[in-house]
C-alpha cells in the first residue's frame, strides 16, 4: 500500500509538524502502545505462571522455577539485538505487524501445555524462551517511534510508548489470578484443573486462561498495525549503515546505564513474585507483585517528561542514587532469620520500581540528544546542508542505539531472577544478590556523573 509510505518526513520543521506531522506521529504512537503492551504481557507470562505450577501438580525445584521466570529475559534480550536494526530494513509498519503476530505462538503454546501434567520441563523451558519474542519487540518499537517525533518531543513520546507498554507487565500479574478462576472461553478454552488453595479447599481453575486471554487482543493489534501504521522512506538503512554505532563510545556507556534502569525494571518484575514467596512464604505473592511493575510503568512517562524539562543526565544521576538507597532499604526489611517486615519490604520495592521507571524515561531521552549533538559537532561551520544531513544521521544512529541499549538492558531480566535463585540456593537468602545490585548502581552513578552530569562534562545532555 503506497499510501502507507511517508516519502517526505520532516518532524524538525515546525510548519510541517503542525500541519501534518503531529497527527501522523500521534496515530502511529497510539497503535504502537497497545502492541507493545501485549508484547510485555506475553514476555512476563512466566513471572505468574511459574508461581502456579507446583499447585497444578508439576514437580519442579525452586531453582527450576526461577529459570522459567528468567529464561524469557535471556531470549528476549538476545532477540532485541537483532530487532534493533529491523525497522530501517523492513519498515516500521511491516515489522510491527509481524512481530506482534509472533506473540500468538507462545500464548497458544503455554495455554495448551499447562493443561497436561505430563508436559516435560524442557517443553516449558522452550515456551519460556519463546516468550522472549515479546521482549524483542521493545527494541523495534522504540526505534520506530523515535523516527516520528522531533527532538524536543522524543523524551515524552518514547516515555509514553514504553511506559504504557510496560503496563503489560503489571496487567499480566494483576489479571492472571482473576481470569484463571473463570471458564471465560467455554468449550474452546479446555477443561478446568482442580487445586487445593491456601485455605485447604479444593477449587477449580482454568490455568490456560493466563495465556489464552491475550490471544484475541494480539490478533486485533496485528490487524491495527497493518492497517493504520506508516513507513518512513528516509528512515531506511541497511545493517551496515546502522552498525556504525558499535564504534561509538556513547553507545556502550548508555547500554550500561540502561541495564541499570530498564534491566532493573524487567528483572525485578520477573523475579518479584518468586522473591516474595521465597522470603515471605506466609504472603500471597500474586496479591502484591503486580503493584511494582504498575508504578514503574506509570513513572516512565514522567521520567521522560522531567528529562525533557531539566535534562536527562541530571535526572538519571539522582535517580541512581535513590535506587541504591532503596535496595539498602529492601535489605533492612528482609527476614534475617526472623519474620522480617513485609510492609517495609514492599514499600522499599515500590520506591525502587518508581525509580526504574523514571530512569527508563530519562536515559531514553539522553540517547537522541547525545547522538544528534555528536554528529552536529562534527559538521560545525560546514553549512545548512551538512547540518541537515548530520541531523538525519544522528537520528538513525540514535534509533539503532535505542534498540541496542534496550537489548543489553533486557539481560537484567535474566540476571536479577537468577541472582536471587543462586543467592537463595547458596545462602538461603537473597541478600547476596541485593548487595551486588548496590555495587552496580554505584558504577552507574559514577558513569553518569563523569560523562554527562558534572560541570564541563564531555557530553552534557
Amino acid at each position: 500500500m503506497a499510501s502507507r509510505m511517508l516519502k517526505v518526513w520532516l518532524p524538525e520543521d515546525k510548519a510541517f509538524w503542525q500541519e501534518q506531522g503531529k497527527a501522523i506521529a500521534t496515530l502511529n504512537l497510539w497503535i504502537s502502545i497497545p502492541a507493545l503492551f501485549l508484547a510485555f504481557a506475553v514476555w512476563q507470562l512466566w513471572s505468574v505462571v511459574a508461581v502456579s505450577l507446583p499447585s497444578l501438580g508439576f514437580k519442579f525445584t525452586t531453582n527450576q522455577l526461577f529459570w522459567l521466570a528468567a529464561a524469557p529475559a535471556l531470549s528476549g534480550a538476545t532477540l532485541r539485538i537483532f530487532y534493533s536494526f529491523m525497522v530501517p530494513i523492513f519498515g516500521g509498519r511491516l515489522w510491527t505487524t509481524l512481530s506482534t503476530a509472533s506473540l500468538l505462538v507462545p500464548a497458544l503454546g503455554i495455554g495448551f501445555a499447562v493443561q497436561d501434567q505430563g508436559t516435560p520441563y524442557s517443553t516449558f523451558l522452550l515456551l519460556a524462551l519463546l516468550c522472549g519474542l515479546g521482549g524483542g519487540n521493545f527494541s523495534s518499537s522504540m526505534s520506530n517511534i523515535s523516527f516520528f517525533f522531533p527532538k524536543e518531543r522524543k523524551g515524552s513520546a518514547l516515555g509514553l510508548n514504553a511506559g504504557l507498554g510496560n503496563l503489560g507487565v503489571s496487567s499480566v500479574q494483576f489479571l492472571t489470578p482473576l481470569v484463571v478462576t473463570m471458564g471465560i472461553f467455554g468449550i474452546l478454552g479446555g477443561d478446568p484443573q482442580t487445586i487445593v488453595n491456601k485455605a485447604g479447599q479444593s477449587v477449580q481453575v482454568w490455568s490456560q486462561n493466563a495465556a489464552f486471554i491475550w490471544v484475541p487482543f494480539i490478533a486485533l493489534a496485528t490487524f491495527a498495525a497493518w492497517m493504520g501504521m506508516n513507513d518512513i522512506a528516509s528512515a531506511k538503512a541497511s545493517f551496515s549503515e546502522q552498525s556504525v554505532i558499535f564504534r561509538r563510545k556513547h553507545n556502550w556507556l548508555m547500554c550500561w546505564l540502561y541495564l541499570g534502569t530498564f534491566g532493573s525494571f524487567i528483572g525485578y518484575a520477573a523475579g518479584f513474585p518468586l522473591l516474595i514467596k521465597a522470603e515471605f512464604p506466609q504472603v500471597n505473592a500474586l496479591q502484591y507483585a503486580w503493584l511494582g511493575p504498575l508504578v514503574g510503568a506509570l513513572a516512565r512517562p514522567f521520567g521522560g517528561w522531567l528529562a525533557d524539562k531539566v535534562g536527562g543526565a541530571v535526572v538519571t544521576f539522582w535517580n541512581f542514587i535513590v535506587m541504591a538507597a532503596a535496595v539498602g532499604g529492601v535489605l533492612a526489611f528482609l527476614p534475617h532469620g526472623g519474620t522480617g517486615n513485609f510492609a517495609g519490604f514492599l514499600s522499599m520495592f515500590l520506591v525502587l520500581f518508581v525509580t526504574t521507571g523514571i530512569g527508563n524515561g530519562s536515559t531514553f531521552r539522553m540517547i537522541p540528544v547525545i547522538f544528534t549533538t555528536e554528529r552536529l559537532r562534527e559538521v560545525a561551520g560546514k553549512g545548512a546542508e551538512a547540518e541537515a544531513q548530520a541531523v538525519r544521521d544522528g537520528t538513525k544512529e540514535a534509533a539503532a542505539v535505542l534498540g541496542f541499549s534496550a537489548a543489553v538492558g533486557a539481560y537484567g531480566g535474566f540476571f536479577i531472577p537468577k541472582s536471587y535463585g543462586t543467592s537463595i540456593a547458596l545462602t538461603g537468602s537473597a541478600e547476596g544478590a541485593l548487595y551486588l545490585f548496590i555495587a552496580f548502581y554505584v558504577t552507574c552513578i559514577l558513569v553518569t556523573w563523569w560523562f554527562y552530569a558534572r560541570k564541563n562534562a564531555s557530553m552534557p545532555c
